[in-house]
């Protein structure tokens, strides 16, 4: 009885303790605070940070080195996207400005709340500055004051993600705390466990007060719109510089700062100091800044992404890769998937490479040569399969994460790749990896036989 009525008074103390954390005291002051702070979307906005965050680092000289000279020559882009520079560099221009448009657009639903109206006109300005390169709150800064804002925000990513898993732990110690004072256990030891949880539970209530108050939670809207708006300008002010589109007035430390295409010279690793692209696209007197990005990304009718086709043929090409590696391994269940996963247009393709073949496949060297072909496939086609995934899951909502991990561009996958280029070398592998598949099955039947007809000896033999 002793037990029961102390664990009445704890549950009672501890259920008190729960409404006073979570309540507010119905006065003035608190309540204008409570308005005033973010408070629960500070997850929100340190999202937002580290998408931004990305979209600076993406623009760093050395990332912008490696698209003129890596991104858009890889082979599979030069095959089957395209092997104009002007048009990848505008694609990767186009993607990189939409990606801080949405960015932008989600800064401008935050900013409705906030009590300096300039903020609350963020959208309006925000366009105004993409068009016409107009700034007149001076929200486009200095490079390396831009590197000291991100030192700060790249602090209230991190401690927003610490905060996010304190308080994920703070619920579930609360929770076993409740479950513990439910329980009608008469265990001698459960005073000292529950004893041991309020400890935990306090400790773990100090901690989550700690990192509110070192991370956005206590912030205003106000001063994190700020923040928010001076990052957003620079990096679209910087996005114009970079790649040559439509001239605005920048701070000099930035200009000074952007890298440009490589020399003549491909021994040197020398740049010299220009925008990306010679010839960039110009806005139509209808179109605005936006408008104008979002018809370059619109993929052309001769690609996979018009057809919405690229994840499916990304897959695919992933499922060929696979077995091309081991076609000793593949069942003839998994060949039967592989042909009900191909669309019509292949499959017509298919049956007319395959008319004329014979069923044999027993030529080693035959069986040789379309191993190297399919590799040299494989090579160029395969990253951009590889990229189309990875693009895509980092976008769905179940993948999205705090911080982004790569920086794949569209340009480098197939959502732009040539329909009727990349089904043909589709329908390349297919041939090949038929032939190799038959000869493995054929070999392997043939030294199958062999060993039959070596073990029928060796017994005929012992019989005699």
């Amino acid at each position: 009885m002793a037990l029961e009525s102390w664990l009445n008074k704890v549950k009672k103390s501890i259920s008190h303790s729960f409404d006073s954390v979570r309540s507010t005291p119905p006065t003035t002051k608190k309540l204008v605070i409570k308005k005033s702070n973010v408070g629960v979307l500070a997850f929100e906005i340190a999202g937002l940070m580290a998408k931004l965050l990305h979209l600076w680092q993406s623009l760093s000289d050395k990332n912008l080195a490696r698209l003129r000279g890596e991104s858009i020559c890889l082979e599979g882009v030069r095959k089957i996207v395209s092997n104009d520079d002007n048009f990848l560099l505008s694609l990767a221009c186009a993607e990189l400005v939409e990606n801080l448009r949405l960015v932008a657009k989600s800064v401008s639903r935050i900013s409705k709340k906030c009590e300096d109206s300039t903020l609350r006109s963020f959208d309006r300005l925000f366009d105004e500055f993409a068009n016409t390169g107009r700034d007149p709150n001076n929200w486009v800064i200095g490079s390396k004051e831009m590197e000291s804002k991100n030192k700060k925000l790249e602090r209230f990513v991190t401690t927003s993600i610490t905060l996010h898993k304190e308080m994920d732990e703070l619920v579930i110690l609360e929770n076993g705390l409740k479950k513990s004072l439910q329980l009608q256990s008469k265990e001698h030891d459960k005073e000292q466990k529950i004893i041991d949880l309020q400890h935990k539970i306090l400790w773990q209530r100090q901690e989550v007060k700690y990192l509110k108050e070192k991370s956005l939670w206590y912030r205003s809207f106000d001063t994190v719109t700020t923040l928010l708006a001076r990052s957003i300008f620079t990096t679209l002010a910087r996005i114009k510089l970079v790649f040559g589109v439509f001239p605005t007035t920048l701070p000099r430390s930035l200009s000074a700062s952007a890298v440009v295409y490589p020399s003549d010279n491909p021994n040197t690793s020398l740049f010299v100091s220009g925008p990306l692209m010679k010839n960039p696209p110009n806005l139509l007197p209808r179109d605005g800044f936006f408008e104008t990005n979002s018809k370059i990304l619109k993929p052309p009718s001769t690609t996979l992404g018009a057809a919405a086709l690229a994840l499916h043929y990304a897959n695919l090409i992933i499922v060929m890769e696979k077995m091309i590696r081991s076609p000793q391994l593949v069942g003839v269940d998994a060949r039967d998937d592989l042909y009900a996963m191909l669309p019509n247009s292949i499959r017509f393709s298919l049956r007319g490479r395959l008319k004329g073949i014979g069923f044999s496949a027993s030529d080693p060297g035959l069986a040789t040569e379309w191993r190297d072909a399919l590799q040299k496939i494989l090579g160029w086609l395969s990253p951009l399969a590889h990229n189309m995934i990875k693009w895509q899951s980092e976008r769905s909502f179940e993948q999205q994460k705090m911080v982004p991990k790569t920086n794949v561009l569209l340009l480098q996958s197939l959502y732009f790749a040539n329909q009727e280029k990349t089904e043909a070398a589709i329908t390349e592998l297919l041939v090949g990896l038929n032939y190799i598949w038959r000869f493995e099955r054929e070999m392997n039947a043939k030294a199958l036989f062999q060993f039959t007809n070596f073990n029928g000896f060796l017994n005929s033999q012992g019989s005699v």
